[in-house]
């Protein structure tokens, strides 16, 4: 949207660079990055294509409209794996655009070879085992159950059965016992599938977590989410340079209004910040409607999420509101109305991270970049590609 006082900048270098790191730190396997929820928020295409560029040669999605998409925008030189879907999902259209398709639960499978026969093509399927999570996926007795069909459909050229995944519940605790728990289950889901006459392509169980500390879990595919955006998925155990990872987005936004107030002024809502003395407040035009969380704001006692204002930090003072947030800019502040806002970023600079504003709502990274709502425009920069034009014109002037 043109105008609009705010945007989040995704560094597709940096994103290129973190699924680099993230191929090193798996040697032995084939790397999926996932692109879900639009990218975790970073924008579909223009990731995905950093993703490739830096070396996954799968790309992950839940829906199928997602994956959809993907071809639809060019990108197909890519394996292409959709997870989620309700009965009546497009999977007939999944079939024809070369999209590999997971089956976790008896009619999925009934519903994929109807698509593939309607296509008149082969579908490339994945076994999803629940090994623990107790979320989506086979369990085991119903993995039992249904692999005859599988492969009757796979020997009819239905439904080639490519694939065998689950998912972890504590890949970010990775001593917790549940972890290698749900390994063994996996293992013998593995050895069940292939004595049965599966010729399996992949076998993946590693999310970001297990991929960067379980190098034993990683089989023949990785599947990393957060950390191709450049988030740490075990910030317990070491933020994103422990990894080789660089954050890829940057949120910032312009000074709506700055004004003097007196000591004892109310701030935003239910005035929960009262200014402690005379001093300067400014307005961002952000809100809760954009993804900024209300669990960020700011009261008396307890500063709210950190942000970057002309190279100090502050902090949101009062309540989140649906457009924007109020910082106390202090009183010595010469700040004017358009200054750049730095809400988070790469904390390269000194400024806070999406860790950063976790910390403060209680929650994970993932939730704060995923949030930022649509009308925030996504503006995509390659900082390696400006450099190395920056260099060739330095070259040029003094040849």
């Amino acid at each position: 949207m043109n105008g609009y006082p705010a945007r989040a900048v995704v560094d597709l270098a940096a994103i290129r660079g973190n699924v680099a790191s993230l191929v090193e730190h798996a040697p032995t396997a084939q790397v999926m990055a996932v692109v879900k929820a639009d990218a975790y928020g970073h924008g579909l295409v223009p990731s995905a294509c950093a993703a490739v560029e830096g070396g996954a040669t799968w790309l992950g999605v839940a829906q199928v409209p997602e994956a959809l998409a993907l071809r639809a925008a060019g990108v197909t030189a890519p394996r292409v794996l959709t997870w989620l879907y309700a009965p009546g999902a497009p999977l007939r259209e999944a079939v024809e655009a070369d999209v590999d398709v997971s089956v976790a639960a008896p009619w999925a499978l009934d519903e994929v070879v109807a698509a593939a026969r309607a296509a008149g093509r082969t579908a490339r399927v994945h076994l999803e085992v629940d090994t623990g999570l107790g979320r989506n996926g086979l369990t085991p007795a119903q993995l039992d159950d249904l692999l005859p069909t599988a492969l009757r459909a796979d020997a009819e050229g239905a439904a080639e059965l490519v694939g065998l995944w689950s998912h972890l519940a504590f890949a970010d605790e990775p001593a917790h016992p549940t972890v290698h728990a749900q390994a063994a289950v996996f293992a013998s889901a593995v050895r069940k599938v292939e004595s049965a006459g599966a010729r399996l392509e992949v076998r993946h169980l590693a999310n970001s977590a297990a991929t960067l500390t379980a190098p034993d879990l990683h089989w023949d595919l990785v599947r990393p989410g957060i950390a191709v955006y450049g988030l740490s998925p075990v910030p317990q155990l070491g933020g994103p340079d422990a990894y080789g990872l660089v954050p890829a987005m940057t949120v910032e936004a312009e000074l709506a209004t700055v004004k003097p107030v007196p000591a004892g002024h109310g701030v935003s809502y239910a005035h929960q910040y009262v200014t402690p003395r005379s001093t300067v407040l400014g307005v961002v035009p952000l809100g809760y409607a954009d993804g900024i969380p209300r669990h960020v704001s700011g009261t008396q006692d307890v500063p709210g999420a950190p942000v970057l204002v002309g190279g100090r930090r502050t902090a949101i003072a009062g309540r989140v509101c649906m457009d924007q947030v109020v910082l106390d800019l202090g009183p010595a502040a010469a700040d004017v109305a358009g200054d750049r806002v730095e809400l988070f970023g790469t904390g390269a600079d000194g400024g806070p991270t999406a860790q950063d504003w976790a910390d403060v709502a209680g929650t994970i990274s993932y939730e704060i970049v995923t949030r930022i709502g649509a009308r925030v425009p996504r503006v995509h920069v390659d900082t390696a590609a400006d450099a190395a034009a920056l260099e060739r014109d330095e070259v040029g002037q003094h040849a």
